[in-house]
């Protein structure tokens, strides 16, 4: 935009200036807290308290729940993607509205319906308590609320990708000879794979961190099914909050390497897919 033309928007001083206002408002400053409270241990005091045993075994079960369902929320949001933008059947914007139903749902109302489902008295633990599988109160029921917690993040980050992808390339596929499967991995995996990594990464960071829909099918035994947000919560209510904004920041920095590499990531396959490397 040459210095003549004048934005939509006001300009670049006006507009800076309320964006860094903001995002102190909303983001920087409660990030600054945590430093703040937990800058008044020392840096043994710190360690120890991340390094406790029960701490390290809540940040395992939180970081394998996690991936687990984010693998999952890859692979199956990709599926549910492919089917809202490519097919057309009854009831598919009603489907395509769901999809938003766990960003609308309070997430303790998900967490207990889920742990009434899945009990082995529920309607779906009970058909799995057959087979000797139990879902609630194991990592196995954390990975289902992660799921569903997640979902909605890989959905609406391939969506909007998918729809841009021209089906002439695939025509052209099919022409020369490729098959569904080669089709898929040659032409169209690489146009979606950036916005499936986002999908990915951003439902790993908030499964990471997510507290609501977990603590009520997660059962909560220590070393076992106890989450890193529950372990933070339990210093709250005994108000060490030096102890739980250590915790809390030790989750943080976790967030924002699993995002950095998002943005990694995202950088290079949007270099090879616009031909730079």
């Amino acid at each position: 935009m040459s210095k003549n033309t004048k934005g939509v928007i006001p300009g670049f001083g006006i507009s800076f200036g309320i964006s860094v206002s903001i995002l102190s408002l909303i983001v920087i400053i409660p990030l600054c807290s945590l430093i703040v409270f937990s800058s008044q241990l020392s840096i043994s005091d710190f360690w120890e308290i991340i390094t406790r045993p029960r701490v390290i075994a809540s940040y395992k079960v939180s970081l394998v729940t996690s991936f687990t369902a984010s693998v999952i929320n890859a692979v199956m949001g990709l599926i549910m993607a492919w089917v809202l933008v490519r097919y057309k059947f009854p009831g598919k914007r009603i489907l395509d509205g769901m999809i938003e139903l766990p960003f609308a749902l309070p997430t303790a109302v998900a967490g207990i319906s889920l742990a009434h489902l899945t009990v082995s008295e529920g309607p779906v633990g009970a058909l799995f308590a057959k087979f000797g599988i139990d879902i609630a109160y194991t990592n196995i029921g954390i990975t289902v609320a992660m799921v569903f917690i997640g979902i909605p993040f890989v959905v609406r980050s391939i969506q909007p990708v998918l729809e841009q992808v021209e089906n002439e390339y695939e025509e052209a596929a099919f022409i020369m000879g490729a098959g569904r499967f080669e089709t898929f991995y040659r032409v169209v995996l690489p146009e979606i794979r950036p916005a499936l990594i986002a999908g990915f990464t951003m439902a790993f960071a908030r499964c990471l961190g997510e507290y609501g829909s977990v603590v009520f099918i997660a059962g909560n035994k220590p070393y076992e099914t106890e989450i890193a947000p529950l372990m933070i919560m339990g210093e709250l209510q005994e108000f060490d909050y030096p102890a739980a904004t250590s915790v809390a920041l030790t989750m943080l920095v976790m967030a924002f390497v699993i995002l950095f590499i998002n943005a990694v990531f995202q950088s290079r396959a949007s270099a090879i897919i616009s031909g730079i490397r």
